[in-house]
């Protein structure tokens, strides 16, 4: 259960998925891939490098997929890093002046840069050249290396912490949303097909609903169910068997795992609907605070579950009557007696 939790991708994320080569494999996010097709368009008419393009949003929409069908689409090569990996100067000059005409560098995690790092950006893509000093003392000098010009894509789940200078720098920028259940329904059916696994539509769907607006989930629980149906010996995936699997994942048909509705439960039950602080419910549900903060709240958050104050958690009045039925099993009659 703790891979379906993690938004991290892991190996098994980048070998048993399947990996679009153009805009018209890559599903969703149709307001920001019309947008990058024109840029796409406009920059090989003109055989220049696109503009630095900065993507951000939750983790899991696929900003590293969009980078490599970009690069696919431009004919260029894409080299991938990670911020947190640049801890010198050197690493990101290294990477820079190894760069042909008119490629991609993707950058992930691109706020978690350090700031010496992030300064040598500065000149590499406004001017495409970078400073670097030679010696040290009184005998250190300046030398500037040039740079083909090159393309920064960088991805961040976290814009608040992108400072300003090198915010101002990217060109284009684009927010990647959740996605609808049935544009994840279309993506379980693309890496169907793509694995020879058979399923139905009315399948297909129900796990892009539970699937929490997020295209790394719902491959993810494309594979359990996968391994379910071979485990039970199940020719086709049907909606049946997305169920059983789904009660064996502990997950529900709106995407609420067992996590989420002790969260749910502790904030009703024990706090009368809330505020409560998220250390307690940390320590009640024996989950860390990271957490709850990272993968439940924004979910519950969106679904009108939960609402943040100043105070603590607390579940909105007008949901508290749904969730006592729905977690408890309280009677609508006694409920409507108690509030």
């Amino acid at each position: 259960m703790e891979e379906l939790l993690t938004l991290q991708e892991t190996v098994e994320d980048k070998s048993f998925t399947y990996q679009p080569t153009c805009f018209d494999e890559y599903l969703g996010q149709s307001e920001v891939k019309t947008k990058l097709q024109v840029y796409v368009q406009a920059s090989t008419l003109r055989q220049e490098p696109l503009d630095h393009l900065l993507l951000f949003g939750p983790p899991g929409l696929g900003k590293t997929t969009l980078a490599k069908v970009m690069a696919k689409e431009l004919n260029v090569n894409l080299k991938i890093t990670s911020a947190p990996i640049l801890e010198r100067s050197g690493d990101l000059v290294a990477i820079l002046t190894s760069i042909a005409p008119r490629e991609i560098l993707f950058i992930d995690e691109i706020h978690r840069l350090p700031k010496p790092v992030e300064e040598i950006l500065y000149s590499a893509m406004e001017n495409f050249c970078v400073d670097v000093i030679v010696g040290q003392g009184a005998g250190a000098k300046s030398i500037r290396l040039p740079l083909n010009p090159f393309t920064l894509i960088g991805a961040t789940t976290k814009t608040a912490l992108l400072s300003g200078p090198l915010q101002t720098r990217f060109g284009i920028v684009e927010r990647l949303e959740f996605y609808e259940p049935e544009d994840l329904a279309e993506i379980v059916r693309q890496n169907a097909d793509f694995f020879k696994i058979p399923i139905l539509p009315e399948a297909a769907l129900a796990i892009g609903k539970r699937a929490r607006g997020t295209p790394r989930i719902v491959k993810r629980l494309l594979r359990r169910v996968r391994d379910f149906a071979q485990v039970y010996k199940h020719a086709c995936i049907d909606i049946e068997v997305v169920n059983h699997a789904m009660k064996f994942l502990n997950i529900d048909e709106d995407g609420l795992t067992k996590l989420d509705r002790q969260v749910l439960t502790h904030i009703i039950k024990d706090f009368d609907g809330g505020p409560v602080g998220i250390e307690t419910l940390a320590a009640m549900t024996g989950e860390d605070r990271d957490t709850l903060e990272d993968f439940c709240e924004p979910f519950l958050i969106r679904q009108g579950l939960i609402q943040k104050t100043s105070r603590g958690r607390q579940v909105p009045h007008k949901k508290i009557l749904y969730l006592r039925r729905r977690l408890l099993g309280e009677n609508p009659e006694i409920q409507d007696s108690m509030f």
